[in-house]
């Protein structure tokens, strides 16, 4: 250029901008009460949960783990894309006690807010592993406090993975699934494969 120095114009300029879709985050709440069956409700969410981590970087998903026994509920998984985290946290999950279903969704609702304020173009899909029982160390209206908790997630696309067992069904697991206004599935109708192909499709859609 003519005369002194170096005269950079609007033009010149240029910049490196990343283009990518936006992701998901897919929220497990999941039953650990002492119920039959606790052992491969967490078998079966264990494998799934490592299984779509391993294709959450190409989608840029995160997955998240909330387990729900005895009194209270625990993020015993923060929102994650690390698979190496998420199996140090799965290792060894405890199970037994009461059923607080309520405590769970509630966890779910907090969740899901804290993530929103971070990232809030990230798509929630919350998978609710449970037979759909509420019990708690105290009498009263578990199961109202249940639904009035699903009440909050109801704008939350959702799977209910009904883990109801013995030749009697409450069908309380789907009535739950209606709260939430998302699907139901039964868990003896799928593995972990089968279980993380279910969410696949859901977040999809």
């Amino acid at each position: 250029r003519r005369g002194p120095g170096l005269v950079v114009e609007r033009d010149d300029l240029r910049q490196a901008v990343l283009e990518g879709r936006e992701g998901n985050l897919v929220l497990f709440v999941v039953d650990a009460s002492g119920s039959m069956g606790a052992r491969s409700r967490m078998a079966a969410v264990k494998g799934a949960v490592l299984s779509l981590l391993l294709d959450a970087y190409q989608r840029r998903d995160k997955v998240g783990l909330i387990t729900f026994r005895g009194d209270a509920a625990e993020l015993a998984l923060p929102p994650t894309w690390s698979v190496e985290a998420a199996a140090a946290r799965l290792t060894g999950l405890p199970t037994g006690g009461r059923t607080p279903l309520a405590a769970g969704l509630l966890e779910a609702h907090r969740t899901l807010a804290r993530e929103r304020v971070r990232d809030p173009r990230r798509r929630p899909l919350l998978v609710v592993v449970t037979d759909g029982r509420a019990t708690g160390a105290r009498g009263g209206d578990h199961l109202g406090e249940a639904r009035r908790a699903a009440g909050l997630l109801a704008d939350v696309a959702g799977v209910v993975v009904d883990c109801e067992s013995g030749p009697v069904r409450l069908g309380l697991a789907a009535s739950l699934g209606a709260a939430l206004g998302a699907r139901t599935m039964r868990l003896e109708e799928l593995g972990a494969d089968q279980l993380a192909g279910v969410v696949r499709d859901s977040r999809a859609a």
